[in-house]
């Protein structure tokens, strides 16, 4: 299960590894928490298409279950309203009956009702600073680490189906200044142009968080690409996404990254596979997620500690 906080999100971030788990026969279940519905137009070419921005909720919509169908996954709408990206100084306020400014014991409910339903081993989503500080990225972090507690909790939300634990879960971390850098050079020592020298700037003071876990996926960078090109209105296709040729890509970082946040398995020194150290059997994992005292076997909160 990867849980994001808007369509779209879920190409940009960890598409191809699961497009490649798809392939190898695990069901995918993608969670959308809101519509997008004030998402910019950040695609030039619909800038003044009048159907866009007419009905914006339903394109992002449309795009999404296109997304949903090259990828190959499963797709659900928690149905929360998206928070827009405030901007300005100071920040205006979140407008009213937003995401971000749901009660979590609301938002929460609907995604318990989620994993209850869909019973993942695995979960995929955004750090506690959202990835980027989008307030829906961030209430997307906060919903999913209390759904993940209360799931496993026959006394919590007990109208919402039957107890159930995943194993393991991640944090996205795809952006980062090491896979940067190495797209950078890369570009120029090849001649081409590099849209990254700026970044450096926004990533002075950017420290990469600890990545465990690296998924061999450059087969499925195609499969990525056609996803986030069906999100039209999100995603300029002359843009940055698009700067390093896929096999430039395959050959400098032919993975995409996480960060193990919880586990009750134990976490491998350095893991190639999210589902590293489970049970290959399912009615074993399955055994595993409903037992009520399964201890936790990795928390990165105290590793960070320690």
């Amino acid at each position: 299960m990867c849980v994001h906080a808007h369509p779209d999100d879920e190409s940009s971030k960890g598409a191809a590894a699961m497009a490649r788990y798809v392939d190898e026969g695990h069901p995918v279940l993608v969670v959308t928490c809101t519509g997008g519905e004030r998402g910019d137009i950040l695609n030039p070419n619909l800038a003044d298409d009048v159907h866009v921005r007419r009905d914006l909720a339903q394109v992002r919509r449309d795009e999404m279950d296109r997304a949903r169908e090259i990828l190959g996954v499963e797709q659900s709408w928690l149905g929360f309203v998206d928070s827009g990206l405030p901007e300005g100084d100071p920040l205006p306020p979140l407008p009213e009956g937003c995401f971000a400014l749901e009660p979590l014991e609301v938002t929460a409910e609907a995604l318990v009702r989620e994993i209850r339903r869909f019973r993942p081993h695995v979960v995929t989503t955004y750090d506690e600073n959202g990835g980027y500080p989008h307030p829906d990225h961030i209430m997307t972090h906060d919903v999913t680490m209390a759904a993940l507690a209360a799931s496993a909790d026959p006394a919590a939300y007990p109208h919402a189906g039957e107890p159930w634990r995943p194993l393991k879960v991640y944090y996205n971390q795809g952006f980062t200044r090491a896979r940067t850098t190495a797209f950078h050079e890369a570009l120029l020592a090849e001649g081409l142009p590099s849209p990254y020298a700026d970044w450096f700037e926004r990533f002075k003071d950017r420290v990469d968080r600890p990545i465990t876990t690296r998924v061999p996926c450059s087969d499925w960078f195609h499969r990525r690409d056609a996803a986030l090109i069906a999100h039209a209105t999100q995603i300029d296709p002359n843009g940055t996404f698009f700067a390093v040729p896929r096999d430039l890509q395959a050959r400098v970082w032919p993975t995409e990254d996480f960060e193990a946040a919880l586990s009750y398995v134990p976490i491998e020194p350095v893991e190639d596979d999210l589902f590293a150290g489970l049970p290959t059997d399912v009615a074993r994992a399955d055994a595993l997620a409903t037992r009520p005292d399964l201890p936790l076997a990795y928390d990165a909160r105290k590793e960070r500690q320690s």
